[in-house]
């Protein structure tokens, strides 16, 4: 007997320490959020897909006016047409009767209704479909929707965050204006479980479908997920990892739902069975030693990064702590550089933020509308960051490290370029 296995399926500027630099410049743009553009690695790209849907919108918008304009148009004619057949109707042979009428009949049928023809068939989608054809080259593809569903997951694990928290977009810290439309839909739920499965990532499998299906049974609608396709995946998921109860008892709530589902069916009779075979063990040891395994089994997976935990720390605000004593000694200042004739009229405004190692920060150092000159300098070479891989030592790009870098050698030109 065998199981039947379900189908596969911030930007900012930012360094340790801060240091000025007249030769180059490196920018580092983030996303707290691998692919052929890598679009959900950098807030700069994906900005520019969100104003090239604005202009999709726009477009689209366009095209359903004209497409009223145009039914209103044969609306119009209809109405008049309808009149004139009703009139006639009443008395035929009194209507024609009328020289004028009979000539606006022959009129009409060989030329008017020739025209309304012409304007039905009249496509009105040319100048959209046009547009959309032109920006479709620039759309993010498959590799690109994986990464970002890779990558909320990461941070879901980083600052461990429940799905109920992101499926409702309330994340801590996010604008009002960020929340607006940052919900997700049962579809989005579904898909995020999806890509965890195929990634065979069991444990977020079980949480993103578990999410869908809780807002399916809250009453959400959808028109391509329904519930018996979330619970085929939950049951296999749970199953994996080590939960052979509860795996069975989504299985049975699927078949309540479609008693025909084959693989349901073949899955349930092998629940039962390894459920039989478990309860027929004598040694209690054994036993101890499975509920061990299972529960070890859970959670999830372990990478080859030891300091993953570390540093997960830090973004959830958990590294080390200062004490108030070594607080009290740091300090704002105006700094000059050692009496630097250029700092002693213009001080930069230096602010202490670590002890030691000693790490400080420079308030006002670059105006806002240099800061947009080095963003669009530095925006069309921005390359997916890579790491040494620690057994070949090749560069490479890595699932954990979704950031885009810039070596511009021309920011030191900045205020003469602007």
């Amino acid at each position: 007997m065998m199981l039947k296995m379900r189908p596969a399926v911030t930007q900012t500027f930012c360094s340790g320490k801060m240091k000025l630099c007249h030769c180059c410049t490196t920018l580092l743009l983030f996303t707290s959020i691998s692919a052929h553009s890598d679009f959900f690695t950098s807030i700069g790209h994906m900005t520019d897909l969100l104003f090239m849907e604005k202009d999709l919108v726009s477009s689209l918008k366009d095209y359903i006016r004209a497409e009223e304009d145009k039914l209103q148009r044969i609306k119009l004619w209809a109405d008049r047409l309808d009149d004139l057949s009703t009139a006639g109707s009443q008395d035929p042979e009194a209507f024609l009767g009328h020289p004028v009428n009979a000539f606006k009949l022959i009129k009409r049928l060989n030329t008017e209704w020739a025209e309304l023809e012409n304007l039905v068939l009249t496509d009105m989608s040319d100048a959209f479909v046009s547009n959309l054809t032109i920006q479709r080259q620039h759309f993010p593809n498959d590799d690109d929707q994986t990464g970002a569903a890779k990558a909320l997951m990461r941070l879901q694990d980083t600052y461990k965050l429940d799905t109920e928290t992101i499926s409702s977009g309330q994340l801590p810290g996010s604008s009002s204006v960020a929340m607006m439309s940052s919900v997700l839909s049962v579809e989005d739920c579904y898909d995020l479980g999806k890509v965890a499965y195929s990634d065979v990532d069991y444990y977020h499998t079980e949480l993103w479908m578990a999410q869908a299906l809780k807002q399916l049974d809250q009453g959400e609608e959808s028109s391509t997920v329904d519930s018996v396709a979330i619970l085929d995946y939950l049951s296999y998921s749970v199953y994996q990892q080590g939960e052979l109860e509860r795996a069975l008892d989504f299985t049975k709530r699927l078949l309540e739902l479609d008693p025909s589902h084959q693989r349901a069916n073949g899955n349930l009779k092998y629940f039962e069975y390894q459920l039989f075979k478990k309860k027929m063990k004598e040694s209690q040891e054994d036993e101890d030693e499975e509920q061990r395994t299972r529960k070890e089994s859970r959670g999830r997976r372990d990478d080859y990064l030891p300091e993953r935990k570390q540093y997960e720390k830090l973004c959830r605000g958990e590294g080390v702590r200062m004490t108030p004593r070594r607080q009290s000694r740091l300090f704002c200042r105006y700094y000059d550089n050692g009496r630097h004739p250029r700092f002693v009229i213009g001080p930069l405004k230096q602010e202490d933020e670590w002890d030691s190692p000693h790490i400080v920060r420079y308030h006002d150092i670059v105006s806002d509308r240099d800061i947009e000159k080095v963003k669009e300098l530095a925006k069309p070479r921005l390359r997916r960051a890579t790491i040494s891989n620690p057994v070949t030592g090749v560069l490479e790009t890595a699932h954990y490290r979704i950031s885009k870098s810039s070596d511009e050698p021309r920011c030191m030109t900045l205020r003469q370029a602007g």
